[in-house]
């Protein structure tokens, strides 16, 4: 497993200039969601009634009128198309995205000499590498149709919250199974892809690593939180700027352990492959 991460390690040093692209996609998409939630959200809370409202009934017409414009009018609609629309732009710049960084990646593994080949995977690996990521996010998503309908179920019937609790997080934990496992297939194929080996090698190169690759994210992200919980904890110490600076420092070491978690997973994976 430490070779793994050594290995990762290294690949992920060679693409520094790909961690800070990514570091400022993140932020410039952050930003520009958070204002458009924010310039939806705010107005509405700015006529919700304070605390010292003289009507009594004043927090009831307030919900009653905000579930008929809700349901009686098309206030929504042109919100919700907007969220649709960024959410399909973001499910096609992603794969773009990974489809340039699994080919940079494969290629500094291989040995080749230079800078970083992002752009050129996006030109070359793109559409497989599409493929995969929309067929894994149809696959993670299909349960959630009926896991929505037994939650509400349960939520209506339970008479209380621990009930309701023990009889949702046992099919919650199995979704999450099931979409760990689906990543690491879905990464091992897009890995195969950009590669370009068949499918058959790149699933069975999956299945002989599965469980190192799961162990390498389980280490990762442990140690993400642990990093995520101290720059929380030294924000909470300073107000002001500095906060905001050490917020932000944190996402583009974020950025850099998703990215050395990737470079890990794709040496284990690519040590499968000489595993007779």
């Amino acid at each position: 497993m430490s070779t793994y991460l050594k290995q990762g390690w290294r690949l992920t040093i060679k693409h520094l200039p790909v961690a800070v692209a990514l570091f400022l996609y993140r932020l410039l998409w952050g930003f520009f969601l958070y204002r458009y939630v924010d310039s939806i959200i705010g107005p509405l809370l700015r006529r919700y009634p304070g605390a010292n409202e003289p009507s009594q009934g004043a927090d009831a017409l307030f919900w009653a009128e905000a579930q008929f414009r809700l349901m009686k009018t098309d206030l929504a609609q042109p919100f919700l198309w907007t969220l649709a629309a960024l959410l399909l732009s973001r499910m096609i710049v992603t794969p773009l995205i990974n489809a340039g960084l699994f080919y940079s990646i494969h290629h500094a593994a291989a040995g080749h000499e230079g800078g970083t080949l992002f752009l050129q995977g996006m030109r070359k690996a793109w559409k497989p590498v599409l493929l995969l990521y929309w067929a894994e996010t149809l696959l993670a998503t299909a349960p959630l149709w009926w896991l929505g309908s037994r939650a509400w179920d349960v939520v209506r019937n339970g008479s209380s919250l621990q009930e309701i609790a023990v009889s949702i997080l046992p099919w919650a934990a199995a979704w999450l199974l099931w979409i760990g496992i689906l990543h690491l297939l879905s990464l091992s194929l897009q890995f195969g892809a950009v590669s370009r080996l068949k499918v058959s090698a790149s699933v069975s190169g999956a299945c002989r690593r599965l469980l190192p690759m799961a162990g390498l994210s389980l280490i990762l992200l442990l140690f993400s939180g642990v990093i995520g919980a101290g720059f929380s904890a030294a924000a909470m110490g300073w107000a002001g700027l500095a906060a905001l600076v050490i917020q932000q420092a944190y996402h583009l070491v974020r950025t850099l352990l998703d990215l050395w978690l990737l470079t890990s997973q794709y040496a284990c994976w690519e040590d499968s492959r000489h595993i007779s």
